[in-house]
């Protein structure tokens, strides 16, 4: 029996742990720093995600026979890379693989270098040189900060000010840190997210999902970390499927290899279903968020197997099994979130909602009563047969939680329904 690590604090921690917790060869969970959802599951230890030194220490103290990361952040710190060179079981990419995500300059030279299908697109550290380009081209002009910047490092300007407010942020007032700027070429269409697991040239793939990354009803306001996502996306079909997992998602991970840095973890691909075919908007070194929290609820199989195998860079026994279900989950976001928002106010209602609930920033106070705790705070999930029966039971589950310092959007999937 295992004892299973997880490092991470979120929505997508808790449905990560809540596959493990389904598995009959994992004993114990740990999580670090885990929430207070995730406290039902598994011990919490308070350790930050990216404090390697101490989690290092942790596994190897507790005798941790496998650890699973989360949050991309770690990935950056070369977890995987010191784990492993500790002789110690890891499911994630090593510093060197995740600059698919870290980089976005080192994502856009591969693409062009393997002919993975992608936006055009210029590089720039000078402030001057880059709002010079833009202001010569059409708006909209897509401008991503080549870093992290915990998925709100993308702007699409729709005009000129717009555009030289955002590469002020990102080059001359360092709100990121300091970096470049890519500049690509707008891209129109429906967006998905098409996760696999990849260890290597293998990659077994995951259900497509939809996330929303606007704040509010009709795609408007601010680009979040994502406001509620969906699974079984109409808009996409078999031969798109096909098309995105062939020419995208397993021609990264080949060109990975050939590149030197081989993936051992999730390859998130962003897609977009342009007039001109799908196309690359982004990639992730990591399970997505929000989308695993409607993606694992429909694993049929045991993750345990896949995360070891991943870990062991073997072929597991059978790859995962998928149930054709589908299922939607609505966010749950403090109000004043992407910005400034409050923290501590009480979450009541929880025990009356009897679909899945994913804690994505929850904490207890000294009374014992779950209380707000981040940006992004809760995410009922329902799965079902379809879309208008899961629909309906998600917002139903919302509407049962009661919190005056949250907002959500009222219009998940969309583009499907």
């Amino acid at each position: 029996m295992a004892k299973v690590l997880v490092i991470g604090g979120g929505g997508r921690e808790h449905a990560i742990v809540e596959a493990l917790s389904r598995s009959p060869q994992v004993e114990k969970i740990y999580c670090a720093p885990g929430n207070a959802g995730i406290a039902r599951l598994a011990t919490c230890v308070p350790i930050k995600d990216t404090d390697v030194d101490s989690l290092l220490a942790f596994a190897g103290k507790e005798g941790i026979d496998l650890t699973v990361v989360g949050p991309e952040a770690a990935l950056s710190k070369g977890i995987a890379d010191r784990f492993r060179a500790a002789g110690l079981r890891i499911f994630g990419h090593t510093q060197a693989a995740a600059r698919i995500e870290t980089s976005k300059e080192f994502a856009k030279r591969l693409m062009f270098k393997y002919g993975i299908p992608t936006a055009s697109y210029r590089s720039f550290t000078s402030y001057e040189d880059a709002i010079g380009y833009v202001s010569g081209r059409p708006f909209p002009a897509v401008l991503k900060y080549d870093g992290l910047a915990a998925g709100k490092g993308v702007v699409i300007a729709a005009d000129l000010p717009e555009a030289d407010a955002a590469l002020r942020d990102m080059l001359l007032d360092g709100k990121f840190g300091e970096g470049k700027v890519v500049v690509e070429d707008y891209l129109e269409g429906p967006e998905f997210s098409f996760m696999c697991f990849a260890s290597g040239s293998r990659v077994w793939p995951m259900p497509l999902a939809q996330d929303h990354k606007r704040a509010f009803d009709g795609d408007k306001g601010p680009n979040t970390g994502g406001m509620g996502a969906y699974t079984g996306l109409p808009f996409i079909t078999d031969q798109d499927r096909e098309f995105a997992l062939h020419q995208i998602l397993e021609k990264t991970a080949a060109a990975m290899v050939a590149e030197g840095c081989p993936l051992s973890g999730v390859l998130y691909g962003g897609l977009m279903k342009t007039p001109d075919g799908i196309k690359v908007i982004e990639f992730n070194a990591r399970f997505g968020d929000p989308e695993t929290e409607v993606v694992l609820p429909l694993m049929d199989s045991d993750i345990y197997d896949i995360f070891s195998a991943v870990a062991d860079s073997v072929e597991p026994q059978a790859g995962p099994v998928w149930s054709d279900d589908v299922t939607m989950g609505v966010v749950m976001a403090s109000r004043g979130y992407p910005g400034n928002y409050p923290k501590g106010i009480v979450i009541g209602g929880l025990d009356k909602v009897e679909t899945s609930v994913y804690h994505m920033g929850t904490a207890k106070d000294a009374d014992g009563n779950i209380v707000t705790a981040g940006g992004r705070v809760l995410m009922p999930v329902v799965r079902g047969r379809s879309l208008d029966t899961v629909r309906d039971e998600v917002y139903g589950a919302v509407r049962s939680i009661r919190c005056d310092g949250l907002f959500y959007r009222t219009d998940i999937a969309h583009w499907a329904l």
